[in-house]
């Protein structure tokens, strides 16, 4: 049975929809989970950038996260242009593998396999591939495990001429100091504790709060609860952490917490071509993030940084760096000096944001400098901006003031959403499904693991067995202006309610201000 393109848009959650350009089901090789017969954009549109179309891509993504929209983005960066698109991804039924420019998807490794499980599902790829094909790795995972893939494996994939290892150098948040300290570069002040005593120490030298991380994130075990980055706000809250530092898997840092305020967080996208000349991107400005004041770009604004666009120059002279890189910024409270706090080896999720006027971004440039096509001359585009509707949404309404929108960027040169796109809305509505099952999901969740109220009089309800430790409600002592529970007491004698403060998660909405200064994931 054959479907046209808009019974997928009507029905994004169906196995296998080809359109009438795709081959009937008997001529294509046998279906195997994750795949779907080859398909062939209708729309082939690389404005000024003429990209091989011979040549795939492979796009890989290990960190399990089907909203992330930077690997859609460069789905449909290069099959717009024509390029065959392949995916490592969630699989089948996520919003990437929904796109009409995705060609084939093959499952992610488990995290914990390493550079070895990414290594045996490319070789699964590329027996599957009619010659070499360019590798866009879109996590720090992903990057990192390139420089390990075994000499037969790695020729059959395009990459950018790198030095040995530094991908892990600049990634791993332990020696980015070092990093920024050999290009002069301002890094905030951290602590290497070794221990549980240094790390409250560290707090309390640095001062509360502070930012603990992790130096390689991409470890964490999945399930451990641990997060990349987390606000501390005592001595004994980061010796805690640093005693879980086995489990962790890297050592943890405790990073000096520069203050935020609205407009100082700023991002560097840019490629790096084969002479390490800045080819693609430019230089923006969060306007707002999720959570607030830290955490990832919800509305982002290209404007030109002089200042930051000279450190990224620096970077990439200091260490002979080559291909796609993302820093992420944070202004001192003086507003002259900029922070890198990451430093990824990769695109990051935004990275479309700074598409010029010729259509060029860095993931084309990747391409087209890998298949030895030339460069187009830069025509950036300020004042161009890109949104994250879900994340955008919930920091308007968590009251985050939007960054300045001054600087060199004022004119309108047009916007980008992350998921909407009118050539490809079926990922926006996959994307809209999944997003509400997951609030849906973690409502219930919040509801079920409320306490129950027990009747009056104390009584328990039969099967609730009471937590260890925690005394009845007829034992629990009066608080001053509330009556013992189990009493009931006359409207006269009733306190008048008051309202509790707005409670945020304070570390949630911190946890990456000072190490995500300059990064942008």
């Amino acid at each position: 049975m054959y479907f046209s393109y808009a019974d997928r848009v009507r029905n994004p959650f169906a196995k296998s929809i080809p359109r009438p350009d795709e081959s009937p089901p008997g001529e294509n090789a046998p279906e195997k989970p994750g795949r779907r017969p080859t398909r062939i954009p209708r729309r082939v549109s690389g404005q000024g950038c003429a990209l091989d179309a011979t040549v795939p891509a492979v796009l890989v993504r290990v960190d399990r996260n089907p909203f992330h929209h930077g690997t859609l983005g460069a789905a449909r960066s290069l099959g717009r242009a024509g390029v065959p698109v392949h995916a490592v991804s969630e699989g089948p039924r996520g919003p990437l593998a929904r796109s009409r420019y995705v060609v084939r998807t093959w499952r992610q490794p488990p995290q914990e396999t390493g550079p070895d499980g990414i290594a045996a599902v490319l070789a699964e790829a590329v027996r599957e591939l009619p010659g070499r094909a360019v590798l866009v790795p879109l996590d720090d995972h992903s990057a990192v495990a390139v420089d390990h893939l075994p000499p037969a494996l790695a020729d059959r994939f395009l990459l950018p001429a790198q030095p040995q290892g530094l991908a892990a150098r600049v990634a791993d948040k332990a020696r980015l100091a070092e990093v920024c300290a050999a290009a002069g570069i301002a890094h905030p002040e951290t602590a290497h504790p070794a221990s549980p005593a240094e790390a409250a120490e560290a707090v309390r030298a640095l001062g509360a709060p502070a930012i603990a991380k992790w130096s390689r994130p991409w470890l964490l075990p999945p399930g451990s609860g641990l997060r990349s980055t987390t606000l501390v706000r005592t001595p004994a809250e980061a010796a805690a952490l640093q005693a879980r530092t086995a489990e962790a898997g890297s050592p943890l840092l405790i990073q000096h917490l520069l203050p935020y305020a609205p407009g100082r967080d700023w991002f560097c996208h840019a490629y790096a071509d084969r002479a390490g000349r800045l080819a693609a991107g430019g230089t923006g400005r969060k306007l707002r993030a999720w959570p607030p004041g830290a955490g990832l770009t919800a509305v982002g604004r290209w404007e030109h940084d002089p200042r930051i666009d000279e450190c990224a120059r620096r970077l990439v002279a200091t260490l002979g760096y080559r291909g796609v890189l993302d820093l992420d910024f944070r202004y001192d409270a003086t507003g002259t000096t900029p922070y890198l706090l990451d430093f990824n080896p990769r695109p990051g999720a935004q990275f479309r944001l700074f598409t010029d006027h010729g259509g060029l971004d860095v993931v084309r440039a990747l391409h087209l400098d890998l298949t030895g096509r030339p460069l187009p001359a830069r025509t950036p585009a300020p004042g161009r901006r890109f949104t994250v509707g879900t994340y955008a949404l919930l920091s308007a309404v968590r009251g985050e003031r939007a960054g300045s929108a001054g600087g060199t960027g004022t004119g309108r040169a047009g916007r980008e959403g992350a998921w909407w796109a009118a050539d490809d809305p079926v990922p926006a509505a996959a994307m809209t499904a999944a997003w509400s099952a997951h609030v849906l999901a973690r409502a219930a969740r919040r509801l079920t693991s409320r306490p129950h109220p027990a009747p009056e009089g104390g009584a328990v309800p039969e099967g609730r067995p009471v937590p260890e430790g925690r005394p009845l409600p007829d034992e629990r002592p009066a608080a001053e202006g509330r009556p013992a529970a189990g009493k009931r007491p006359a409207p006269e004698e009733r306190p008048v309610a008051v309202p509790p403060p707005p409670v945020g998660n304070g570390a949630d909405d911190q946890q990456k201000a000072s190490s995500t200064a300059c990064t942008t994931s």
